[in-house]
């Protein structure tokens, strides 16, 4: 057999069912070293005591579903300021290590980014491991066994980490979350939540956008060329929003030709050309443009598309686009490419959602105030503070952004402290990862 981090995801479930328990956890000890809850996890333990993309992480949660036998995680970064909070990505993904390196990366953002939004988040990501591809009728009741058995898993966590909508998951499989834990948000607005959050993301991004084009001096939106890769939610509205503002021309690639057919009527007449990408494609980044607007998935900027862009500006609503975060944030300021770092700008579908609790007001000034120029916390003082220290210190915009985040992510909880670690160490010593996440209903 091969060595466990080589494995596929789904076999993780499925050993983790044969060692009769379908929870395991992977935490840092008191000394700091990494330890397993099961012994079939200690090599996985090794890694993440290893990993660069290990960097204040506090616990790792696995469960395999019970319903759908899924590979299913929770990523926690620093619990300083609250409960972890991060939506949960659906995708495939072909080995053990790049499924865990994924979300370790993906919390660390998640944290940097309600650290810099003021939210009283913490860093969280829930993983979903898609199993291999399956059609019609059985693609659809195996999508709500997924669901409800994350659902059933997050609420085994006692709070310490709250869900959402991202990568893969859609409002209706939120709306099956909601039917199995409290502790999720971008609830359907049928159920009193914010509903899908694309619409507020991608004026954040257009925000980052505006902020970066006045740093560079004489460019503006209307005229410009942008070039977004990704047609989903947020991409697509953001070309409506760039639209709106008179944008020169738009260049919009997208892998799925079924998604490029819905699109090419809401586009007919516009200035946008569509075009089709295949996985891996990575031309259209090599296309001449003002701006650069990453909005599908992440790691697609390295050493082998840095070298080949043609743009004044990266700006977009992919979490981690860059493959590593100082090599290639280093190799676009070498280039004369202003980075804006994706958590800076993408803030806003967390922010749409972030006080679902305290009711609903149209517009909201909690999610206006984010967007406004004068908001020192906002996305435009942000990004223009970011790109403006960079380059007064000769750095990468990531250094000095990363440098802000950090300090902003020790600052405990104003009314729960550290209440959310709490839970978390009483999961630890426990005896969570002996039971299942087992559905009492559904």
């Amino acid at each position: 057999m091969a060595g466990i981090l080589e494995c596929p995801p789904q076999e993780i479930a499925t050993q983790l069912a044969a060692a009769g328990t379908t929870r395991a956890w992977i935490a840092p000890d008191a000394n700091g070293h990494w330890a397993a809850s099961h012994p079939l996890l200690a090599p996985l333990a090794r890694f993440l005591g290893e990993s660069p993309d290990q960097r204040g992480h506090e616990a790792v949660f696995l469960a395999a579903g019970v319903r759908s036998d899924a590979l299913l995680a929770v990523f926690l970064h620093h619990l300083d300021r609250g409960q972890a909070q991060g939506g949960v990505r659906r995708q495939p993904y072909p080995t053990l290590a790049d499924f865990v390196s994924d979300g370790l990366r993906l919390a660390w953002g998640m944290g940097r980014k309600n650290a810099l939004a003021g939210l009283w988040w913490s860093g969280g990501k829930g993983l979903i491991a898609e199993p291999p591809q399956l059609g019609g009728q059985a693609h659809t009741e195996h999508r709500r066994r997924v669901y409800l058995d994350f659902g059933d898993f997050v609420s085994s966590l006692d709070g310490c980490y709250v869900t959402a909508e991202d990568a893969g998951t859609l409002p209706e499989d939120v709306a099956t979350l909601f039917e199995r834990t409290r502790f999720v948000t971008c609830i359907p607005e049928a159920f009193g939540g914010s509903g899908n959050p694309s619409f507020a993301t991608a004026r954040g991004v257009l925000c980052g956008i505006e902020a970066a084009l006045q740093e560079v001096g004489s460019l503006r939106i209307a005229g410009a060329r942008v070039l977004v890769q990704g047609a989903g939610n947020v991409g697509a509205a953001l070309v409506d929003q760039l639209l709106e503002h008179d944008v020169g021309a738009v260049l919009l690639g997208e892998a799925r030709v079924t998604r490029l057919h819905e699109l090419s009527d809401r586009f007919d007449g516009a200035p946008v050309e569509l075009r089709h990408t295949a996985p891996g494609d990575s031309s259209l980044l090599r296309e001449p443009c003002d701006v650069l607007a990453p909005c599908a998935l992440g790691g697609v900027l390295g050493p082998a598309s840095i070298p080949e862009l043609k743009t004044r500006i990266v700006c977009g609503s992919a979490n981690n686009p860059l493959l590593d975060e100082t090599r290639d944030a280093e190799a676009l300021r070498a280039r004369g490419i202003l980075y804006v770092p994706d958590y800076i700008v993408n803030r806003m579908g967390i922010v749409h959602c972030a006080n679902e609790q305290h009711g609903r007001l149209h517009p909201d000034p909690e999610v206006e105030r984010h967007l406004d120029p004068a908001n020192p916390q906002g996305i435009p003082a942000v990004t223009r503070a970011v790109l403006r220290h960079a380059a007064e210190e000769g750095v990468a915009t990531t250094v000095v952004a990363e440098r802000m985040a950090a300090q902003l992510a020790l600052q405990p909880h104003p009314l729960y402290g550290t209440r959310a670690r709490a839970i978390v160490q009483a999961l630890l010593r426990g005896d969570w990862h002996a039971g299942d996440c087992k559905p009492t209903q559904g």
